[in-house]
């Protein structure tokens, strides 16, 4: 990227928000101070309330190279600690990263070429689930699926473009400033909320699929139902609270909820009929995990229909159930976080 030595790269402030980490931490942080950019970086890691070792790995990370830094962020809410973060940060390049999110080599500089390309406001990539288990495979090959996510570019890949959100994202600081921030209110959903609002005020979020971070799933049933119900909860927060940013992607797992459920009813009160929708849609996903678990272990390929179903059926009550309370408080709150000081 750099061919011209009299060129000099912009600084790069990469931001992550961590929490009972410790297993991906480590491995995280040496995959952003690896990476192949002859420009100024720092990592700057928002350290919620852990109940594992994660902050005594932050703390020997920061003592293993002058680059880490830390800030607290004592409510452990994703979106607080970006914004404490940025705020600690200092660079006009903004790279968001996860604890259990590694970045491939050239991740950074691609990223601030495409900034310049494009005239951007974030870039972003595929977001590629790598397991470390046969559940793990299984919710991986699930994640990156068109059964299991529909068309989203950012898990399933695609031709570069403008996007509405992508995952993580590279940000100029600028357009951070503008916005103020992550709005706080949104535990999660927080990244699609954020791109939407810069998309209103005329900025471009653009999707790479030069772009890769390895992404570590949730290591069980439970954990990756939780995960997906609080995905559909607050993307029902995010429709209540910009109007005209649903569209039919979104309104399929309900619709399925809903239908599965009518299913069941009608076959178990009235006739064995109404088993015909659940049992096609167990077909549907048992016939779809057969191309998404090519080339992985029998054991993994036996779990995806489990993993869909899961993400699907999680998603779906989450988004009918999302309380309209929800949507109040994020509306009373209205201002993002300022990011800059008084």
């Amino acid at each position: 990227m750099n061919a011209n030595p009299d060129v000099r790269l912009p600084a790069v402030s990469v931001i992550m928000p961590v929490l009972n980490e410790e297993r991906h931490l480590r491995g995280a942080v040496q995959a952003i101070l690896a990476q192949e950019y002859a420009g100024e970086m720092e990592v700057v890691i928002a350290l919620g309330p852990s109940t594992d070792r994660t902050d005594e790995i932050a703390a020997e990370l920061v003592r293993e190279d002058p680059r880490v830094h830390t800030v607290p962020n004592p409510t452990g809410r994703t979106p607080a600690a970006l914004n404490a973060a940025i705020k600690a940060s200092r660079h006009p390049v903004v790279v968001r990263v996860d604890g259990h999110g590694m970045l491939s080599p050239n991740y950074i500089e691609t990223a601030v070429r495409l900034l310049e390309e494009t005239g951007a406001q974030n870039v972003g990539g595929v977001m590629h689930a790598e397991g470390e288990n046969d559940w793990e495979h299984a919710v991986a090959a699930a994640m990156t699926s068109k059964i299991g996510v529909g068309n989203a570019a950012f898990h399933t890949g695609g031709q570069a473009g403008p996007a509405e959100t992508v995952y993580l994202g590279v940000f100029r600081r600028e357009a951070l400033e503008q916005q103020g921030g992550y709005n706080e209110e949104f535990i999660r959903a927080q990244d699609w909320e954020l791109n939407f609002r810069i998309r209103e005020a005329g900025g471009l979020i653009w999707f790479s699929p030069e772009l890769r971070v390895s992404y570590r799933p949730r290591p069980s049933v439970r954990a990756l139902a939780k995960q997906y119900k609080d995905y559909g909860r607050w993307r029902h927060v995010v429709a209540r609270y910009h109007e005209g940013s649903i569209n039919l992607r979104y309104l399929a797992p309900p619709t399925a909820v809903c239908a599965i459920a009518a299913g069941i009813v009608v076959g178990a009160a009235l006739t064995p009929w109404g088993f015909v929708i659940p049992g096609g849609y167990l077909a549907a996903i048992a016939l779809g995990s057969l191309p998404a678990g090519k080339g992985l272990p029998l054991k993994a390929r036996l779990q995806i229909p489990v993993a869909l179903a899961t993400m699907h059926m999680s998603w779906g009550f989450g988004f009918l159930t999302s309380p309209k309370a929800l949507a109040k408080r994020v509306i009373a709150s209205r201002r993002p976080a300022v990011l800059t000081e008084a």
